[in-house]
């Protein structure tokens, strides 16, 4: 079973992750991995020697291609549970970053990702289908989106 929870805070050190729900011209921004047929929000592993909001920054940038946006912090969150990224660690609670982005402009994609969808909806084909949607959850409930 997999539980999600919600911080204001943790030590920096524990922030493995950064999550970007992410937005243009009112509305959703999402991404497609080219090797799935599923939608997530972009987001990715924190990188050696970055801070987490760099984190948050280049996997914008490399999975929606997006040039010109803000960001901005809106809490913690874990994740515990047999997840695609933690198979070996179920039982370990896995901190990220979540982030809000509004995004005025788009450039070309050199990356993984294979679509970006802008869509007024959300999407139903999740790749992480028990995280993201709360991810999100959480956003609106703080007023951030």
């Amino acid at each position: 079973m997999i539980q999600v929870r919600f911080y204001d805070s943790v030590e920096d050190s524990k922030l493995q992750f950064a999550v970007i729900v992410a937005r243009s011209k009112g509305n959703w921004v999402f991404c497609r991995h080219r090797e799935r047929s599923t939608y997530e929000c972009p987001g990715g592993h924190r990188e050696a020697g970055e801070t987490i909001l760099e984190t948050a920054w280049r996997e914008l940038r490399e999975e929606t291609g997006a040039e010109n946006f803000t960001l901005r912090p809106v809490c913690v969150y874990s994740v515990t549970g047999k997840t695609r990224v933690a198979e070996s660690r179920a039982d370990e609670e896995v901190f990220g970053m979540l982030y809000v982005a509004e995004i005025s402009s788009f450039g070309e994609l050199h990356s993984e990702i294979g679509q970006i969808l802008v869509t007024p909806e959300l999407v139903t084909e999740w790749t992480y289908p028990l995280i993201q949607p709360k991810l999100i959850q959480e956003a609106v409930k703080r007023g951030q989106v």
